[in-house]
């Protein structure tokens, strides 16, 4: 059985999106989802987030980081097997996983920029290559018993994230209101539906049937708007006319309609800054919504915390619904 895979990605840095996967996956874990995060960020801040630094020094000290991603995918890599069909998942707490990143995987970007065109030739080890992520994913995802898998991208539009969408079965785009990441929107949409198609026709040329291989849906679930404007230092004026913009350059760019939709029909939620919050939360070492009064959440940040927990529960609930597993969702 295939667990579904639910991609962050932007192909511009600074939106929040390692924040967002982070908190969800959290919000998740208390709803009692038992879940997989996987961090294919070559920066590994996801991982970064979830761990101290004496457990990261532990996964990131032994020389074939065996209890990484990059770990599971090092064989491939130096050509002496496959990938490692039990990788290490790191128990977060009950029902939530990690697959750990690691600034090794970097390594791995020329590999698959060599690989991708090779598929057309149908070489068996370029389609080992180009599914390795996904590979990784269900072995991890099913070893841990996941439901779904949360999957943390760096921004940019290389050969890591090509072949971690291609692992993806939806594709959840964080955005800012403001002009980069509109433009952002018209290098990321076209760039997407290329792969997704690009990966179709390959997909047909698979030498070994045995070799299970991803779909490739990329499906867009959606949009969420990050830091929405309410205290920030800029207008919110200045946010409303961007955000004005997001439905019909999504539409067009993400979705390739024609005939662009103005409404906010594919927005998934709007996520507040909390800016009181997140210093307090990442020295707590965290989510939000789990911060107390022994962490200094007092007074107003009391009623902070329950907005918090609120908008990621609407969040959350409104993702599984775009992708199909609102059945998920518990009772």
């Amino acid at each position: 059985m295939r667990v579904p895979v639910i991609a962050f990605f932007n192909n511009k840095g600074g939106v929040g999106k390692t924040s967002l996967v982070y908190h969800l996956a959290w919000m998740y874990r208390d709803q009692r989802h038992c879940i997989l995060v996987a961090d294919l960020d070559p920066q590994a801040n996801l991982t970064a987030a979830f761990l101290d630094e004496d457990r990261l020094e532990q996964l990131w000290s032994d020389s074939p980081h065996a209890r990484t991603v990059f770990g599971a995918i090092e064989p491939l890599l130096k050509g002496t097997g496959d990938i490692v069909e039990k990788p290490h998942v790191e128990d977060i707490a009950g029902g939530l996983g990690l697959l750990p990143g690691d600034l090794a995987l970097a390594r791995f970007e020329d590999e698959l920029s060599q690989q991708w065109p090779r598929c057309l030739d149908r070489q068996e080890r370029a389609f080992r290559v180009m599914s390795a992520f996904w590979r990784v994913l269900q072995h991890g995802a099913r070893s841990h018993g996941a439901e779904f898998v949360l999957v943390d991208l760096g921004p940019n539009l290389g050969a890591i994230n090509r072949a971690a969408l291609v692992a993806s079965d939806y594709l959840a785009i964080p955005l800012v209101p403001d002009l980069f990441s509109l433009q952002g929107l018209k290098n990321l949409g076209p760039m997407i539906r290329r792969w997704r198609e690009d990966w179709h026709i390959r997909i047909e040329l698979n030498p070994d049937p045995a070799l299970e291989l991803p779909a490739g849906h990329i499906q867009p679930a959606g949009y969420i708007i990050m830091q929405h404007a309410e205290r920030l230092n800029r207008p919110v004026r200045a946010y409303e006319r961007w955000e004005k913009r997001i439905p019909e350059d999504y539409s067009r760019e993400v979705l390739g309609e024609s005939a662009p939709v103005m409404s906010n029909g594919h927005l998934l939620a709007r996520v507040k800054h909390y800016r009181s919050l997140m210093p307090m939360a990442q020295e707590a070492r965290k989510p939000m919504f789990h911060l107390t009064a022994a962490d200094g959440a007092i007074g107003a940040h009391t009623k902070a915390v329950a907005e918090a927990r609120r908008n990621f529960v609407e969040l959350g609930e409104r993702l599984l619904q775009r992708c199909h597993l609102s059945q998920q969702l518990p009772a």
